[in-house]
Order: C-alpha cells, then sequence, then structure tokens
C-alpha cells in the first residue's frame, strides 16, 4: 500500500496564522477525508489537550476541513480505527513520544498510516514519522520507554533545522554539529528542513514544498543542498 505524508517542518512561519502558510497544501493533501484526526499529545508549551485541539480545528475549519481531536473520542485506539486521516501537532517531541506509548498506539498507528491512511506532521509530529526520535531539537523533560519512533520512512528529521550564523558570538553546538556527532554513533540518514519547508511522500513521488533546500546528512560524507526530492528518495532507499 502506498504510503501519504506531508513532514512539515513547522507549523507557523514568523507574522504569519496557524498553519496558515501551507494550508493550501495541506486541504491537497487531505482531499476526500471525512474523519480527520488531530494527535495533540506534544501539547507545546504544556497547553491542554482541549486547547490544542481548538488550534487545529479553528485554523482547519477556516480552510473547510473538520478535525477532532484524539481525546473526543471514546478511546484513543477506537480514534485511530475510525479516522481516515491524521495531522499530529508539533510541541514537545519526548513527550508525544512517551504519550503514544503510554496509549499503547505506536503499532496501530503505524499500521494504519502504512495501509495508506494519510498522515500529515509538524515539527514533534514529523519528529515521529522517523526512525528515532534522536535528532529532535526539544528538551527531555520527560523520559519515554524508548527513542524508537513510527519509522514510516528509512530516515530521521531535523525540523527548524538552522544554519550557523557567522556574526554570532554563541560558543554552542551548531545543528550541523549535532548531527555529525550523532553520525559517531548511528547510520540513520538525517534531513534537516528549514522553517517553511515540508517534504511530500506520495507512494513513489516525493516533492519539496517552500523555498528552502533540505540539508542532508549520512554517515561518513560531507552534507549536501539539495531541491531536488529525487535526491531524498535516492538516500532513503541506500
Amino acid at each position: 500500500m502506498a504510503k501519504h505524508l506531508l513532514l512539515v517542518s513547522t507549523s507557523t512561519v514568523h507574522g504569519s496564522p496557524y498553519l496558515s502558510y501551507i494550508m493550501a497544501d495541506v486541504v491537497r493533501f487531505f482531499s476526500g477525508t471525512k474523519n480527520l484526526l488531530f494527535v495533540p499529545y506534544a501539547r507545546p508549551g504544556g497547553i491542554s489537550l482541549e486547547e490544542y485541539s481548538d488550534t487545529a480545528s479553528q485554523a482547519f475549519g477556516d480552510a473547510g476541513l473538520s478535525i477532532k481531536g484524539i481525546q473526543e473520542w471514546d478511546t484513543p485506539q477506537k480514534a485511530i480505527e475510525e479516522c481516515d486521516g491524521i495531522f499530529t501537532g508539533g510541541g514537545n517531541t519526548f513527550l508525544l513520544l512517551k504519550t503514544l506509548q503510554e496509549n499503547g498506539l505506536i503499532d496501530l498507528l503505524r499500521e494504519k498510516v502504512l495501509s495508506g491512511t494519510p498522515y500529515m506532521g509538524t515539527s514533534a509530529g514529523s519528529n515521529i514519522a522517523g526512525k528515532t526520535i534522536n535528532n529532535t531539537n526539544d528538551m527531555p523533560i520527560v523520559y519515554p520507554l524508548s527513542f524508537e519512533a513510527l519509522g514510516l520512512v528509512s530516515f530521521n528529521l531535523n525540523p527548524h533545522y538552522l544554519d550557523p550564523d557567522p556574526t554570532s558570538k554563541h560558543m554552542g553546538e551548531t545543528r550541523e554539529t549535532r548531527i555529525k556527532e550523532f553520525h559517531t554513533q548511528n547510520d540513520i540518514p538525517v534531513f534537516g528542513i528549514r522553517e517553511g519547508t515540508a517534504l511530500e511522500i506520495q507512494g513513489e513521488n516525493w516533492k519539496i514544498i517552500g523555498e528552502h533546500t533540505v540539508r542532508v546528512f549520512t554517515k561518513g560524507k560531507e552534507p549536501f543542498e539539495t531541491s531536488e526530492a529525487h535526491d531524498l528518495k535516492r538516500i532513503a532507499i541506500t
């Protein structure tokens, strides 16, 4: 069964309302869905599931789509079973993964998406689509059972990827330094997706959405920039 994935770096770009910059692509991606599920477990800033779901519902409603928070179903398992589209919002990746694990949803969610159900993630929601969450930028405010994620793709993502600022006096590690450090211990490719960028996968058809290139990291090789989705696909299947 073909996979349908929309892996977005961020829900909001500077100066624009929630999801507005990419909503046309979201509407196209979820065309035909009738029971769209929102997974708010990442809870940015510690907001409630209800508050976060209201934010998503407002944005989707303004675009003519109806979406329902996972907490509104009788059980989260039933929510995944009955939906025909899934959006997992951003926030804290560790909290998101831990909550999915504690509710016994990892295998169910993976099977649902791999059976052809469209899946969209922003930030943390994109992080968990990879093999592990080891390349998230979040603080580990909770301790998941493991860092293994959904494995919907054979690579990891680093949403909100930041380029080094040559004028900065900050002496800490850059994102590139940290990802290269990851590759001293791991073999998984990492795609750095910048603000306002998304990767869409529709079966064998891949495309990069947005104005920015993607920075590609593989173990033992120098990172490179690409605006061509076939470069990402090539790395993902090797």
